[in-house]
């Protein structure tokens, strides 16, 4: 879709089923006595004699607090209303059961875990005597209003509470029974609280109240500066800081190559021998792959001697304090996009979920509208009962999803299976497509409607069910989807082990709103430790050290990257990009396993800009990582792999389509600024040094045990390589980033200095023992040699010693055959042993400048699956 079009989407008064009408009753077609409903007192649970007895005891229990608390006047609609399974609710009193459209019969239909009605004098005087559509709560959020019980069913769901006009009472519900009574005291205590301090509340017009502005920022600046929130309105620079350090970067790697050239030159004076000119052709290589250890070099003296202040405020590309909020009657919609796989319902899933409600409520309850999207791979291959267990507790909590078949590209069709291809290495891009397409679908059938002047949200609710079922008819089973499933103005996509801050959403579509040229707002992520080993704590440590150097680069003026979630997308600029193949309108590439960061590439290309966020702290968003060295150096592999495919061909496509791809001349000859190229190329350097590490430390091996004394100046040997990024990485890093965290975050300079000591040898062993495996990921892609990767573990598993070591082996037979091989050679080229008396004196190797590098990789490639493993260290039988 190009830039101008309408979107795929109704006008914003009708969108994804959160219309704003005029108050109508719904009708509702069926009576009591047709629904599975049943009472308290003649229920027979499907969940068992004991589940039904716990939720007997727990209604009376709740009515009984109610009664107590002068909370009921005894009124036929009045009472307790809980859930204990799907359609099946209890009641008390029991008479709740048989008023048509009463309490009862509307709280099955808002399909709540428990509700509870609360009838005082105060809220029935609030009621009569105020006209708003809103009681105004805390932070300057709301609670909506109701003309009677009749739209409740209806109602914005993660109020968590309604008042009801007529007959002048709050219904409060909750999804654990054992925290509505709170819940209700707490809004009780508030709207007296409101009616004491604010007595003009209740004197505004019905008139006002029928167009109410949605103020949110009903507290001063001062008081918000009181609770921690600033926000800054002021027009967005483009810092210069990064492209100042870029430059002298440029300057040390153009002064390193001349100053090799310089002995070239004098060599060829002396010996008038030119064929070491030959030489030029590796001065782009090395370029290249030591840019980023001149980068650290540069930004590590930076952190510690440098401007800071930059990274507590706000820049085109940079936002470290808060736009100011949205004062408009109506706030986007933003859709919460969440691919899954097979992770855990309860214990990965629902955390999640949980987290994500506390969100929505908040954003409601300031004006919004969320919906939540799940794009759930795993579904169909889940076994009948773990699949129906999902879906109950989607629908339960209001949950749009969609699934797709299992990978099946040779089915047994005597069997009846059918035929379907899951496209990509890394299936997630694929599953997010083929979710969005069932989305599109439906928006291009509803964008051929007429819709009268007396279109209501029940008009829209059935329309747009008809048109998923039409979906799902056509696709003929291949398909399951059940719930809303439509994009809003702006998505924000998480992962399956993601927890989001309480109060965000108004945060983000405010800054989203201000800047209409960003598409992606990354958001910085503290770390959700699910386990108590020590490879995660050092993952945790390496992740908030990467979150840290990308807060500095970005607040200096570098371009801000894309990690694939916790980031909110701007829905229009990802229609523009949006490309068809095979007749399928596709957002995400399939055919890298990169597809944030080719997303990051097209966007940029695009012209559209990108930023990164870091107000709402480490304590805001937070993600899961690698729970195990097989899963971290998974994630290495993938990214090595997914930068290769962004630049090359492979090599069997060299002769017909060139060696680099369309997508990087695109981004080579785009209207990017130099330096974002620049950054861009040496992040996906740092892979490439990465994999060529362990050849040229081989290489290096024999040429200095040989031809030491014989070699060309120009050649620098690995020991001193080595030697420099102990200095820079180590020793500069390790200081550097202690400096940064005690002048930015106020840490203590030794606590923070120890910190960072303590997981050196760690970070010191992952890094050192992944050449090989990333080589190998760089080799597959140019080679044509098929590599992929599952999804990574949620979970901890237990494990044991005995049950580690054949995985090792398996895992790591290659790696430790490499080892072997280069301990056995090193030992018998040094003249060791038997082998080592008949190696010749000339051909054996003994400098320790030849040694010391293989040494160090043969060693970290050894120790990185055993030391580095939990499961093989705690010993645990």
């Amino acid at each position: 879709m190009e830039m101008g079009q309408m979107p795929r989407m109704p006008n914003s008064a009708l969108t994804n089923n959160r219309m704003d009408f005029d108050f109508e009753p719904p009708q509702f077609p069926r009576s009591p006595s047709q629904l599975s409903f049943v009472s308290e007192a003649d229920s027979t649970a499907p969940l068992g004699s004991a589940g039904a007895f716990k939720c007997d005891i727990m209604v009376k229990f709740l009515r009984q607090r109610q009664m107590e608390k002068l909370w009921s006047n005894s009124d036929i609609e009045e009472g307790v209303v809980l859930k204990r399974g799907k359609h099946d609710f209890v009641c008390q009193p029991s008479e709740l059961l048989f008023a048509r459209n009463g309490l009862f019969e509307q709280v099955n239909r808002l399909n709540v875990k428990v509700a509870m009605t609360v009838k005082t004098d105060v809220i029935q005087s609030f009621l009569q005597t105020s006209q708003l559509p809103y009681v105004p709560y805390v932070d300057g959020l709301r609670i909506q209003v109701l003309p009677n019980l009749t739209f409740l069913s209806s109602c914005k769901k993660h109020h968590f509470a309604a008042f009801i006009r007529d007959p002048g009472f709050l219904i409060v519900w909750h999804d654990d029974p054992e925290q509505i009574i709170s819940r209700a005291e707490q809004i009780e205590q508030h709207l007296v609280s409101l009616l004491w301090k604010d007595e003009t509340i209740v004197l505004k017009s019905a008139a006002q109240s029928k167009a109410p502005s949605i103020n949110i920022n009903e507290k001063a600046d001062a008081g918000d500066e009181e609770e921690g929130r600033r926000y800054d309105d002021k027009p967005r620079k483009t810092l210069l800081y990064q492209p100042i350090l870029m430059c002298f970067v440029g300057i040390l790697v153009v002064l390193t190559i001349g100053l090799g050239w310089r002995k070239v030159a004098i060599e060829v004076k002396t010996d008038h021998t030119y064929l070491r000119l030959v030489l030029a052709v590796v001065i782009l290589p090395q370029i290249w792959l030591g840019w980023f250890f001149f980068q650290t070099l540069v930004n590590g003296i930076s952190q510690m001697f440098g401007p800071v202040n930059q990274m507590d405020s706000n820049s085109r590309t940079f936002s470290g304090v808060r736009s100011k909020r949205l004062e408009t009657e109506s706030l986007p919609h933003v859709t919460v996009q969440c691919p899954v796989y097979k992770e855990g319902l309860w214990s990965v899933i629902d955390p999640t979920m949980v987290s994500i409600r506390e969100a929505i409520s908040t954003y409601e309850m300031q004006g919004g509208s969320v919906n939540v999207f799940v794009n759930d791979d795993g579904m169909e291959l889940l076994k009948d009962n773990e699949a129906k267990e999902r879906q109950d507790y989607y629908e339960e909590h209001n949950i749009g999803w969609v699934a797709r078949p299992k990978h099946n590209p040779t089915p047994k069709l005597e069997s009846g299976e059918k035929a379907f291809v899951r496209p990509g290495k890394f299936k997630k891009a694929s599953n997010m497509n083929y979710a969005m397409n069932v989305s599109a679908r439906i928006e291009d059938k509803l964008s051929t409607l007429q819709r009268h002047d007396g279109w209501t949200q029940q008009d829209e609710d059935q329309v747009y069910q008809e048109m998923l079922d039409e979906i799902l008819k056509e696709d003929q089973g291949r398909t399951w989807a059940q719930g809303d499933v439509r994009m809003g103005d702006y998505i924000l996509i998480i992962d399956s082990d993601t927890r989001v801050p309480a109060d965000c959403f108004l945060d983000m579509v405010s800054e989203m709103e201000a800047s209409p040229q960003v598409a992606i707002i990354q958001f910085s992520s503290g770390v959700m430790n699910v386990t108590t080993s020590f490879f995660e704590k050092g993952i945790t440590f390496f992740t908030n050290l990467v979150y840290t150097a990308i807060q500095f680069a970005v607040a200096n003026g570098d371009i801000a990257p894309f990690v694939g979630h916790n980031a909110i997308l701007r829905w229009s600029a990802l229609q523009d990009i949006a490309y068809e193949e095979d007749g399928v309108e596709k957002y995400w590439a399939e055919t890298t396993v990169s597809e944030d960061f080719d997303m990051a590439l097209r966007l940029q290309s695009k012209g559209y800009d990108l930023r990164f966020s870091t107000y709402f702290g480490s304590e805001g968003f937070q993600e899961g990582v690698s729970l195990t060295v097989y899963d971290e150096l998974a994630r290495w592999e993938k990214y090595a792999y997914g930068c290769s495919e962004l630049i090359f061909q492979p090599l069997r496509y060299w002769p017909t389509r060139g060696p680099v791809t369309p997508l990087f001349r695109k981004f080579m000859f785009s209207n990017m600024s130099l330096m974002a190229k620049l950054t861009i190329m040496s992040y996906i350097g740092t892979y490439y040094a990465i994999a060529s590490a362990w050849v040229l430390t081989v290489m290096n091996y024999f040429i200095i045990g040989w031809f030491n004394g014989y070699l060309d100046h120009y050649y620098v040997d690995s020991f001193k390589i080595y030697f420099s990024i102990v200095v820079v990485f180590q020793a500069l890093g390790t200081v550097s980033l202690a400096v940064l965290r005690y002048r930015v975050a106020g840490r203590s300079l030794i606590g923070a200095f120890i910190e960072n000591l303590t997981w050196l040898p760690l970070l010191t062993i992952f890094l050192g023992g992944i050449s090989l495996h990333v080589s190998q990921a760089i080799a597959s892609h140019m080679l044509s040699i098929d590599m992929s990767w599952g999804a990574t573990a949620k979970e901890a598993t237990r494990t044991s010693f005995f049950e580690e070591v054949p995985t090792i082996l398996r895992r790591f037979k290659f790696t430790f055959i490499f080892c072997v091989i280069m301990v056995t050679g090193m030992i018998v080229l040094a003249g060791v042993g038997p082998l080592g008396q008949m190696v010749p004196h000339d051909w054996q190797i003994k400098d320790f400048t030849a040694i010391w590098p293989l040494s160090m990789v043969v060693a970290s490639h050894f120790l990185l699956p055993l030391v580095l493993n939990p499961g093989l260290m705690q010993f645990t039988f």
